[in-house]
């Protein structure tokens, strides 16, 4: 129960990059676990069928929740595994100079955007056109990268075994093996990086003129956490009568417990959730929102 509980704290305090990779890992392995109990009654089902992005738009517009949708589903454990270590990476980078609204919002427009591109490049390109489906969150990561990569080219970042390496050359590299690659049968889908890098050029520019293009999907995305979010029971309402005291001692322990969460969530933003202690991570959990 202890694991489970720190899961909950993590994706409550994680932020919304790694609610995105709890989502990400939940919706990869679970169908996984229970299509193969299914298949031992000989029960098969393509699930993703329903999420994937076709490359037909006719097929779209019957069908639009999947510009949105194929980057919460991916091809196999790699593809998962790299894209969400690169969103980990990416995101945290970007809020190093954006807010987590800013994030949300960039986040999915940029899924929308890179899908749009994935759909026309077999229109505008023939040479490029094929009909294999689109899955994963590449695009959106890609266009993550870029603007921050815009925004602060000079930025260096320290990689394991290589150390200081300006985030330029990441993405250059990023960039230029989506560009070769544009010869192989995922063409469309190196297409739709491409366009998620466009897409964080974009923003970056507009963000300098003080306009954005990003669509606003933060209060949407508040609405649906918020759904799957446990409900929490209402407190009786003590009444006192005739006397202040007990109120005023009430007010003076919900401050005391706010500062305790304050702290706590400090300690988290400068050492990581691993520094706190069992006490900590208990408080925190039963602490209500």
């Amino acid at each position: 129960m202890s694991i489970i509980n720190d899961l909950k704290i993590q994706y409550k305090t994680g932020g919304f990059a790694q609610q995105m990779i709890f989502w990400n890992v939940g919706l990869f392995a679970f169908p996984l676990i229970l299509l193969g109990i299914l298949s031992l009654f000989q029960i098969y089902f393509d699930y993703v069928h329903f999420f994937q992005l076709s490359s037909d738009i006719n097929v779209v517009i019957f069908k639009p929740w999947t510009l949105i949708s194929y980057g919460f589903f991916h091809a196999d454990f790699f593809h998962l595994f790299f894209n969400m270590l690169m969103l980990f990476f990416s995101a945290n980078l970007f809020k190093t100079f954006f807010s987590e609204k800013q994030l949300i919002n960039f986040y999915f427009s940029s899924l929308v955007f890179s899908g749009l591109v994935f759909i026309a490049s077999g229109y505008i390109f023939p040479a490029y056109a094929n009909h294999v489906p689109l899955v994963g969150a590449s695009g959106a990561i890609m266009a993550v990268l870029m603007a921050t990569t815009v925004y602060a080219p000079n930025f260096s970042v320290r990689l394991l075994l290589i150390g200081q390496v300006k985030l330029i050359y990441i993405t250059a590299v990023f960039i230029l093996i989506d560009f070769i690659q544009l010869s192989s049968t995922n063409s469309r889908g190196h297409m739709a990086h491409l366009g998620g890098a466009l897409f964080g050029y974009l923003f970056v520019n507009q963000i300098r003129k003080g306009k954005t293009i990003s669509l606003p999907f933060y209060d949407w995305y508040q609405l649906v956490v918020g759904f799957f979010k446990p409900k929490q029971k209402k407190p009786f309402k003590t009444v006192y009568k005739n006397s202040k005291q007990p109120a005023q001692s009430f007010n003076n322990n919900q401050s005391i417990n706010q500062k305790k969460i304050d702290d706590i969530l400090d300690k988290i933003s400068a050492s990581g959730y691993d520094s706190l202690t069992k006490e900590e991570k208990e408080f925190l959990f039963n602490a209500k929102p």
